[in-house]
């Protein structure tokens, strides 16, 4: 989301999680976190708000959720074992959602080693191993085929995101059956959020009985 305008928006049309992008190294999409301070009171109850942060120790993720109130923390770049009990201990009734950017057989490895850990996983496109990290908002699908065997092995629920837009996201299900679809770029029209599209891709979505987000 990147204004009170969107959060009406995507409300208005079913969306049940909205994601709040703070700082990342690279990619669209972060805005201020005064900014983010500001809208997540208004977002209704029943609607998740996941914060979208890059940092990966303890006591910068502790404070940043404390600061800016979201439900949902969504950890765009691996975290230790550690790092995630801690923050279970500290964020009492504040979910754990962690990113795998799915490249190859080992990040079907990785998701399984983290499920135990955490409330739910997001399978994106990003590369944490570029020069300068690319942690989503690509635009991009990955092999749905790994997708799914994460899905099937991984014992959490599991959020499918990367290159989803409303001509696509109905085989995205059928193939992967996640629990819920994540959408940035694919409800977009030069970075803003694009009403015909937003709708087109919620129809698709609902129609297959799943949870837009």
């Amino acid at each position: 989301m990147q204004n009170a305008d969107e959060v009406k928006l995507a409300v208005r049309y079913g969306a049940s999680a909205l994601g709040f992008v703070s700082a990342m190294p690279s990619g669209p999409g972060p805005i201020a976190e005064d900014l983010i301070a500001k809208i997540v009171p208004t977002v209704p109850a029943g609607v998740a708000t996941f914060l979208l942060t890059s940092k990966q120790d303890a006591p910068s993720i502790i404070e940043q959720q404390r600061r800016l109130r979201t439900s949902v923390l969504q950890l765009v770049d691996a975290v230790s074992v550690e790092t995630l009990q801690e923050l279970h201990r500290a964020l009492t009734g504040i979910g754990l959602v962690q990113v795998i950017h799915v490249r190859d057989e080992r990040s079907v490895d990785e998701a399984i080693d983290v499920a135990p850990h955490v409330d739910a996983i997001l399978l994106d496109s990003g590369n944490p191993s570029l020069p300068v990290k690319v942690l989503g908002g690509t635009g991009r699908t990955h092999d749905w085929a790994l997708s799914k065997e994460i899905v099937d092995r991984c014992g959490k629920p599991v959020f499918l995101a990367g290159g989803l837009k409303a001509e696509n996201v109905h085989e995205a299900i059928e193939r992967v059956r996640p629990y819920a679809v994540d959408v940035c770029s694919g409800v977009r029209t030069n970075g803003l959020l694009d009403e015909m599209k937003l709708v087109s891709f919620m129809k698709a979505v609902q129609n297959k009985g799943i949870s837009p987000s």
